[in-house]
């Protein structure tokens, strides 16, 4: 059996996160929930993740070149990953545990430094430990977490596999 063509994969990495984003926005922008600090970060890690398979598949590089787009796609991955993974983490926290909620980004980067609107973005806040949503009982950071983990795979099988 042959592999699929590393350009072939690498768009289907980049539909992934198409789907994915997508996903995120119809959450939005059709039913309404507001993503917290951590959503944005996790976006902005599946933003990398898509613009580098993009990338990977018009550029169709040969093995070294594959083998970093593929580790490139791993890395801005695993970076989504800690994310949802802190945000579940978050989500799980007793209540008396849990920061207190912030004011929205929007008004953050008007009224904030830009060192504090960065420190909620990757730490969150208050926001992030609601729970607005769940399919088949995983919330929407558990999601995120199970597609950034296929990521993380299929980056490395590209990074690694014999051509």
């Amino acid at each position: 059996m042959s592999l699929p063509n590393p350009r072939i994969t690498f768009f289907l990495m980049f539909l992934a996160v198409v789907f994915l984003l997508s996903a995120a926005f119809y959450l939005e922008y059709v039913r309404g929930l507001e993503p917290c600090p951590l959503c944005i970060t996790q976006r902005v890690m599946l933003l990398g993740v898509g613009l580098v398979s993009l990338i990977a598949c018009l550029h169709n590089p040969a093995t070294i070149g594959r083998r970093f787009y593929g580790l490139l796609v791993s890395l801005w991955a695993m970076g989504g990953l800690y994310f949802s993974g802190r945000q579940i983490w978050l989500q799980n926290l007793p209540e008396d545990q849990v920061p207190a909620c912030g004011p929205g980004i929007s008004y953050m980067l008007d009224a904030f430094p830009v060192s504090d609107v960065i420190r909620t973005l990757l730490t969150g806040d208050g926001n992030c430990a609601e729970v607005q949503w769940t399919l088949m009982g995983l919330s929407i950071p558990g999601w995120a977490a199970v597609g950034f983990a296929g990521l993380i795979l299929f980056g490395g099988w590209q990074a690694f596999r014999k051509h």
